[in-house]
């Protein structure tokens, strides 16, 4: 029976431990989406997870949400993940890089030329977003066009190569809590009457061709999948979530990747698990490679996920954010630190690099 500390393979890389960190947005990066220096202190005192997944990070100029969230589509960005990732290598650690792309969760005076965001289906979310004036609503979207979808899957191929480049360990594609691909599976933000709409193996067209444009630059087995299948974040329904994430899984399984990371429940969701967990255990029993959970596990869930075999590993979100060597406390048993809500997101050093460490 495998423990949190035990570790485990992931294609060639041999992760240390079963403790994984989850991406958390942290909104610490430049106007141009350019990550900070202090990124590089935060990620490698958190070096001794089994991987780290970094913080969303959108795959180009349209596919950005928020304010001060990072990049991978420019020189300047890439040249910043770079020192991030030597850090966390130095440190002694592997970190993959999440490939973002919001969809339709975004306003348009983030955007260029204060364009629509765009999405798959012209259907506008009941959600907020973060603008340098505080909390607005998200603009309404516009349905992507054969062109559009063609000129953003080539957006996930430069975001993929320039992860390449910057040194990552691997790539994770963002599919999860209600941004653009998570658009394009559900039935509830996907109204398409095309070859990406309308019954399961249509909807999942889209992520499918993403992952074909990043396997032109990373190995199979470095590649990962984040799912949200029950998560309702961003305004997010669908009239069948087994048969649409089954046939999602099947399909990612043709693949051969990595891993794939399901979130089966929202931080600060509420109510009864039962049916999130029990949708996460069947497609465990279909998915063919490492399979990663996340959702509100604390130690003592996080083993007996692994001892009943509902998973390989477990992430961490707010967890890992206060305690950069949370393997360590899980292992010991020792106390963990809390985690100060005012500072998740923007802001300097206070409440990203300061939580300390066990003496």
């Amino acid at each position: 029976m495998p423990h949190l500390s035990d570790p485990v393979q992931l294609g060639p890389l041999v992760l240390p431990n079963r403790v994984l960190m989850a991406p958390l947005t942290r909104s610490r990066a430049d106007a141009d989406g350019v990550p900070s220096k202090l990124a590089a202190t935060y990620y490698s005192q958190r070096a001794s997870a089994g991987l780290i997944v970094s913080e969303a990070t959108q795959i180009s100029p349209m596919g950005k949400g928020y304010i001060n969230t990072p990049g991978i589509h420019s020189p300047e960005q890439v040249k910043a993940w770079s020192a991030i990732v030597d850090a966390v290598h130095q440190a002694g650690g592997r970190i993959f890089l999440q490939l973002w792309h919001v969809g339709r969760i975004s306003h348009s005076s983030l955007l260029p030329n204060n364009a629509h965001p765009v999405a798959p289906s012209a259907i506008r979310a009941k959600s907020r977003t973060m603008l340098a004036t505080g909390v607005v609503e998200v603009s309404e979207p516009v349905a992507l066009t054969a062109d559009g979808i063609k000129e953003t899957l080539a957006d996930y191929r430069r975001a993929a190569a320039n992860a390449k480049e910057a040194g990552f360990d691997g790539v994770e594609i963002h599919a999860a809590n209600g941004y653009l691909i998570d658009q394009f599976l559900r039935t509830g933000t996907n109204h398409r009457t095309d070859e990406y709409g309308g019954v399961a193996a249509n909807r999942v067209r889209f992520l499918s061709q993403v992952v074909e444009q990043v396997l032109n630059s990373w190995e199979k087995m470095r590649v990962g999948v984040r799912l949200a299948p029950t998560v309702t974040f961003n305004d997010m329904s669908d009239d069948n979530p087994r048969e649409t994430f089954s046939v999602a899984v099947e399909q990612l399984n043709t693949y051969g990747l990595g891993y794939v990371h399901v979130v089966e429940r929202a931080q600060d969701s509420k109510g009864d698990d039962g049916e999130s967990l029990a949708l996460s255990a069947h497609l465990r029993s279909l998915w063919k490679g490492l399979y990663i959970v996340n959702g509100g596990y604390d130690r003592e869930r996080g083993e007996e996920a692994l001892r009943t075999g509902h998973a390989d590993a477990v992430a961490y979100g707010r967890a890992f954010l206060a305690n950069p060597d949370l393997p360590k406390r899980l292992r010991l048993g020792a106390a963990l630190n809390e985690p100060d809500p005012a500072t998740f997101y923007g802001g300097g050093a206070a409440g990203y690099t300061t939580y300390p460490a066990l003496a």
